[in-house]
């Protein structure tokens, strides 16, 4: 059973998904227990390539006060872990231009390992996302008028 913990909801309105991978990250032990207390934000991070390795950028992980002196900077660099082949293909998807690495969700899976759902994106215009709005409020005032009728 798979337990979603973090969903980047911003990510969905604002990119065009094409891609999506399942990708490791390393924590440090009392960011795994804050992540399973749900104190995660992945809202503006972001992925990027660097030497071969996948890092993970501003992705906010809130210290537990139970960490002591274990505790570790919240908005650090976190490194996925990844196969070298799948890095490759990123690499040259990234690339090309317009691309960019976002975690949609991050989640533990069957064996507790916490895990990173990477899309590889292409940004949405200003034009597109407004009129993705205008047919989401079309739709909901269709199904008002709708229900409306059946009432009567």
């Amino acid at each position: 059973m798979i337990k979603i913990v973090a969903t980047n909801r911003k990510a969905l309105r604002d990119y065009q998904i094409l891609e999506t991978l399942e990708a490791g990250i390393e924590l440090k032990g009392s960011e795994v227990k804050s992540i399973r207390a749900g104190n995660i934000n992945i809202s503006d991070s972001f992925a990027r390539i660097e030497n071969g390795e996948v890092f993970l950028y501003n992705s906010h992980i809130a210290s537990l006060p139970e960490a002591g002196y274990f505790k570790v900077e919240p908005n650090r660099v976190r490194k996925l872990l990844l196969h070298r082949k799948q890095i490759d293909k990123l690499y040259q998807s990234l690339n090309q231009r317009g691309f960019t690495l976002v975690p949609l969700k991050v989640y533990f899976n069957e064996r507790g390992l916490a895990k990173v759902e990477l899309a590889l994106c292409r940004g949405k215009k200003l034009y597109d996302i407004r009129q993705k709005i205008k047919e989401k409020e079309a739709e909901l005032k269709l199904r008002r008028t709708l229900k409306n009728i059946r009432k009567r």
